[in-house]
């Protein structure tokens, strides 16, 4: 199954106040591998940055200035999603800047029933836990060295080895155990004989002595356990 790791950057938190998106990352995976396929863009708000939203992921009116409008990518970017499952963190903020900015370049909204939310799958799985993509990226051993700040792209990837891990593990996809055991029905072995002495066989029954020493042990037993369930003669 075709699937979509995305994540937005912003000038704010609210589309609605007037904040538009500035960068999308999208990553492809193929039954929860990812295929290498991304896309990424960066986009001129037509607005100025306000400090702190600058603060957070390090773009800036001037980085920005030359870049091109939503608008003008935007064929580009549904052509890439198509008609795939958009999964990101906080699911609901990304897709409303990203359903924001498609309205206002008349285009239909994604449907929300395409929305997969890792933030609910996280806060299911781990009840009480922090949740944050850090925080997710230490739990599951993602290696997150390279965020020194929040990049789309860069959270998409990372946001992937996630997934993967929230929704059953690494090895979900990969058909190596398949594929791993039809080589080896495949494999033909050849087994060498060992060149040794073959010793006789050990007798295992007691001798005639023995027998008799272990029946007179017996015999010498006061009010034996089993004579209890023995029917009298």
């Amino acid at each position: 199954m075709r699937e979509i790791i995305f994540d937005t950057e912003t000038t704010g938190l609210s589309p609605a106040g007037g904040d538009r998106m500035v960068e999308i990352g999208c990553v492809e995976m193929f039954n929860r591998v990812e295929t290498g396929r991304t896309f990424h863009a960066y986009f001129n708000p037509e607005r100025p940055m306000p400090s702190e939203a600058e603060a957070v992921h390090g773009l800036s009116d001037i980085f920005l200035s030359d870049k091109p409008r939503f608008s003008e990518l935007v064929d580009d970017l549904l052509e890439f999603i198509a008609d795939a499952p958009l999964i990101a963190h906080n699911a609901s903020f990304d897709f409303g800047f990203l359903n924001h900015e498609l309205s206002r370049c008349a285009r239909d909204p994604i449907c929300l029933s395409r929305m997969i939310d890792t933030l609910t799958l996280a806060r299911t799985r781990h009840p009480g836990a922090k949740h944050s993509l850090d925080a997710l990226c230490t739990r599951f051993g993602v290696d997150r060295s390279q965020r020194i700040k929040h990049g789309a792209l860069l959270d998409a990837q990372l946001l992937a080895q996630v997934y993967v891990e929230l929704t059953g593990g690494r090895q979900i996809g990969l058909g190596l155990v398949a594929e791993a055991t039809e080589a080896a029905t495949r494999t033909t072995v050849t087994v060498q004989p060992i060149d040794r002495p073959i010793r006789p066989a050990r007798p295992h029954f007691p001798s005639e002595a023995e027998t008799e020493r272990h029946r007179q042990f017996i015999a010498a037993m006061a009010s034996p356990l089993w004579e209890r369930f023995l029917a009298p003669i």
